[in-house]
């Protein structure tokens, strides 16, 4: 019995093959050498961070040189960092204060923007507008006003004071929002018509649903608290509350200028940030596409 053919098919022949193979070996092309340009910042510090000769160091960063592990390599430069300065204790602070500052802002940015998306109540659109003007507003602006506030309430020199006043962020609860609006509400329906009250309809619905935006959250969240400079140096003094950025900025207004020092306190700043980006990334990607599909 011979085949009938399918009616409007495409012939699928080697010129077209060819096309496709050409056009996905550009593609290819052009997201390695944008994977590359980068990378190269990284790939520079690691690889300078490992250089024990100074002058190597500084002779080579005019060069691609820079890039290429050679000569005396060690973890000279990293024992330096610890020996020179209490590098444990600046990195325990980041840690603390960013860990911390994370996971209070995942609930209270997205307790609120559950009560905005899915609760009716007078005035929440005036919040919702509120919310949204003041992601406009650069902390620069405030930043005076919110020092002569703390400092009213004996909050210097302190965790807390680097921790509470960021708790609460506009543009993460923007996002909760955006996303909880597109969530079925038969789920929330179905929640009360069976007793759930809206903490519970919160807690055993909206949450389970949500892992892709709360990593997104956390990742931003992480990236922006983590390089925070300006404030902790308006309200930190010592060591003992500092974080890592203050920190290298001490470091680096040393003089003499250790190069490869510098770079072994950049790299152990920049590797928590790696990782916590290739922990979250699957659903960091996963809220990106379905945030793409719902606009």
């Amino acid at each position: 019995m011979s085949a009938t053919p399918v009616t409007g098919a495409k012939p699928y022949g080697l010129g077209y093959r060819v096309r496709k193979g050409t056009r996905l070996g550009i593609t290819y092309l052009v997201m390695i050498l944008l994977a590359f340009f980068f990378l190269f910042p990284i790939i520079f510090m690691l690889v300078s961070s490992i250089k024990v000769n100074e002058t190597q160091i500084i002779r080579d960063m005019s060069s691609l040189a820079a890039f290429v592990p050679y000569g005396e390599l060690g973890l000279q430069n990293y024992r330096d960092v610890f020996a020179q300065m209490p590098f444990g204790r600046f990195m325990f602070n980041s840690v603390f204060v960013v860990g911390s500052t994370v996971f209070g802002g995942l609930m209270v940015n997205s307790m609120i923007a559950y009560a905005l998306a899915r609760l009716r109540f007078g005035g929440r659109q005036f919040i919702l507008t509120l919310i949204i003007a003041l992601i406009i507003i650069p902390f620069e602006a405030v930043a005076i006003p919110l020092l002569l506030m703390v400092n009213r309430f004996g909050w210097l020199d302190s965790y807390h004071v680097q921790i509470i006043p960021f708790i609460a962020d506009p543009f993460s609860i923007f996002l909760f929002y955006q996303f909880f609006i597109g969530l079925p509400k038969d789920l929330d329906e179905a929640a009360v018509v069976d007793g759930a009250g809206p903490l519970r309809v919160y807690w055993n619905i909206i949450l389970p649903l949500s892992r892709p935006v709360f990593a997104t959250v956390a990742i931003l969240q992480f990236l922006s608290n983590w390089g925070k400079f300006l404030w902790p140096l308006m309200v930190t003094r010592g060591f003992e509350y500092r974080p890592l950025p203050v920190a290298i900025q001490q470091f680096f207004s040393q003089d003499p200028k250790v190069w490869g020092d510098i770079f072994a306190f950049s790299a152990m700043i920049t590797i928590p940030v790696l990782v916590v980006f290739l922990l979250f990334q699957k659903w960091f990607v996963q809220s990106v596409a379905t945030s793409g599909i719902k606009g």
